[in-house]
Formats: structure tokens, sequence, C-alpha cells
């Protein structure tokens, strides 16, 4: 039974039963999760917590001490939260709202397909679609 799995081109780790029962009571949140942005915006977000606190943080070690190598740490610290912070920003508005339109957009042409086909398939309309 394991043989002719991985020949298919199914992982091992598949090959265990009660993995397969667990992927068969969560098939469905699976591929939600899988084809939504929940994926996308957990790591985002700890990227941007993270970052705030590192900048907030380096900031506060490199003005209480603005010398010798702890001042040079609180600068390394500040930077490097100044640049998570500003990426998770930046990738926001460049990947994630756009992407959020795109989805909203076919959304609506779905639905007016639907809605032309709908009207097209009605007794009496003899439209072309």
């Amino acid at each position: 039974m394991t043989e002719g799995r991985e020949s298919k081109g199914v992982p091992p780790w598949l090959a265990n039963e009660w993995v397969l029962a667990w992927m068969e009571e969560n098939a469905t949140k699976l591929r939600q999760t899988a084809s939504g942005q929940r994926i996308l915006f957990w790591p985002l977000g700890i990227g941007l917590v993270v970052g705030l606190a590192a900048h907030v943080g380096g900031y506060a070690l490199q003005s209480s001490l603005p010398t010798g190598f702890l001042g040079l740490l609180g600068d390394l610290l500040h930077a490097l939260g100044w640049s998570l912070w500003t990426g998770v920003v930046v990738a926001v508005f460049v990947q994630v709202i756009p992407d959020v339109k795109r989805r909203q957009i076919r959304q609506a042409l779905d639905a007016y397909d639907a809605a032309r086909r709908e009207q097209a398939q009605a007794p009496g309309n003899r439209g072309t679609v």
C-alpha cells in the first residue's frame, strides 16, 4: 500500500492511516487556509510587532548609552526595527492590498457572469451570452 502511494508522488508521511483520517476531517479548513491570505497576514503582523519593538527598544538603548558597545548595539537594533516595520508596511501596500482588490474584482466579475448566464437561460429569453 505504501509503495503504490510513493510511486504516485504521495509523500511517505501521508501513508499513515491516522494522518489520512485527520486530513479528511480538516480538508475544508486546510483548503481555505491555503487559498486565503491568513498565511501572509501572520508573518506580516509578527514582523510589524517585532519591528516596532526593536525600533523603540533600540531608540531607548541608543539614547540612554550614546557611546560604546551598547550604543552601537542600540543603533543596530534601532536600524533593524526601522527596516523591519517599514518593510512590512511597504509589503502591505505593494502586495496585500492589490491582491485583495484583485480578488474583489474577480468575485464581482464571477457574480456578473453568473447573473448573465441565469438571464440567458431564463425561459423566453433568446439573448446571447
